[in-house]
């Protein structure tokens, strides 16, 4: 019987029909009802401890939690009370990744979690439909979940499971300057002075197939002031966003050149990856894609192009640490090196940081503490240690407890649900009144 999603008793709560509470639902069909910030899914477990030792560990319940400021979490829960946390979410369409998590459900709950690689061919092949952004998401989180289970059953970091750890910190940057950069250059100082070495900021407003030079203008004195306030080693990250389409992305990369950047992200949308051929044919500077691409099957024809000198892909948006580390892989085998996006919340980071540990290729990696969109909760205020995350002179400590390393305020995940949120990015105009790329 199909079941039909919508906000229930309060704006956090995933709920199985409007202004009720969830449901506990049952491998046999009953239910009965649970509190407000939460959507649950679950198996009888009332099994004897001999029982237990008997047989494989069971998932017995998914429940997802909508959380500020613009997140989805997962929790898994099985016979043995160990409980792995995910994080399953694309940016404004946290409902409809919850959704499919939900239907995802129906393959899991009952089976042992440390069937990881196969549960995950399930999840994707199994619908017959394949890829795409909400299924993507929806498995990533359920796989860091899995890991996350696993890795707490052997007393284990989830690195240690995928054969150990190649470094013990990575390099991380910081965010600076919103969807439309303003005094970036004093708040890439003070970012320096917290002790970060490399920082990250959009390019640019809109801007059209053929847009003003006064535009181009904005961004090089913008980035050149960032340069002059921070010196010449610091490193600095331009995010075009995708939002510059190719005639505009050539002019801007050759001015931005004399500036030494770090990199520079989505020049151009994904889909139009090919482009970038002329564009890297042109430039020193190293160019970085990857956040829209799902898959490994996505990532193939970019990395094996030569588009691209660094990939992006997403923990909680590519198919969790699973396929992300195929993804690494075969990018290490054609020298493109590994960069994980990651503007999302604490399990997400766990996540990126358990691949960054076995990932030779992996060089920095994103994490949206003080981010613009971070207004009502911040990176930290979900775990319980937020020392887990501390960065020493700009570098970030692997996680070496079991599991994904950290440990989950549950009790403030539950408090915040309740609020939930309805984030969704903005939409852009040009001037003539057509659509602006975000």
């Amino acid at each position: 019987m199909a079941q039909r999603r919508s906000r229930g008793p309060g704006p956090g709560v995933l709920a199985l029909s409007p202004r009720r509470p969830a449901r506990r639902r049952t491998r046999a069909g009953r239910g009965d009802r649970l509190g407000v910030g939460a959507h649950q899914l679950s198996t009888d477990t009332s099994t004897t401890t001999s029982e237990r030792k008997a047989r494989p560990m069971k998932i017995t319940s998914m429940t997802t939690y909508t959380v500020p400021p613009r997140w989805l979490f997962l929790k898994i829960e099985t016979d043995e009370g160990i409980v792995g946390w995910g994080e399953p979410i694309i940016e404004g369409k946290a409902a409809t990744v919850a959704a499919a998590v939900d239907e995802l459900s129906d393959l899991l709950i009952g089976k042992d979690p440390a069937n990881i690689e196969d549960l995950w061919t399930i999840m994707y092949r199994g619908g017959f439909y394949r890829g795409g952004p909400i299924l993507m998401s929806a498995i990533s989180g359920i796989d860091q979940a899995l890991w996350d289970i696993k890795g707490k059953a052997l007393g284990q970091p989830v690195h240690q499971l995928l054969g150990g750890k190649v470094r013990d910190r990575i390099r991380t940057y910081s965010w600076i300057g919103g969807d439309r950069p303003g005094d970036t250059a004093a708040a890439a100082l003070e970012t320096k002075n917290r002790g970060f070495t490399a920082v990250k900021m959009n390019a640019t407003e809109e801007m059209q197939f053929i847009d003003s030079y006064t535009k181009v203008d904005q961004v090089i004195e913008n980035v050149q002031a960032i340069r002059e306030a921070t010196g010449e080693d610091f490193g600095i990250g331009v995010d075009f966003h995708g939002r510059v389409h190719k005639p505009m992305a050539k002019v801007l990369i050759k001015e931005l050149e004399p500036y030494r950047l770090l990199f520079i992200e989505e020049p151009v949308l994904s889909e139009h990856f090919g482009s970038l051929r002329d564009v890297m044919a042109n430039t020193p500077t190293p160019i970085a894609l990857g956040e829209r691409l799902f898959s490994r099957w996505d990532f193939r024809e970019v990395i094996a192009s030569g588009a691209v000198d660094i990939i992006q892909p997403d923990v909680s948006h590519a198919g969790g640490i699973t396929e992300t580390r195929k993804i690494a892989m075969m990018a290490e085998a054609y020298d493109v090196a590994l960069a994980l996006h990651c503007p999302l919340g604490p399990i997400a980071l766990a996540a990126c940081l358990q691949v960054d540990a076995g990932s030779y290729n992996a060089f920095i990696q994103e994490q949206s503490l003080g981010i613009h969109y971070n207004t009502s909760n911040d990176l930290l205020d979900y775990v319980t240690d937020p020392s887990v995350f501390n960065y020493d002179d700009g570098m970030i400590d692997i996680p070496s407890g079991p599991g994904l390393g950290i440990e989950v305020n549950e009790e403030y995940v539950i408090e915040r649900s309740a609020e939930g949120h309805r984030w969704r990015n903005p939409t852009w105009r040009h001037t003539d009144g057509s659509f602006a790329e975000w």
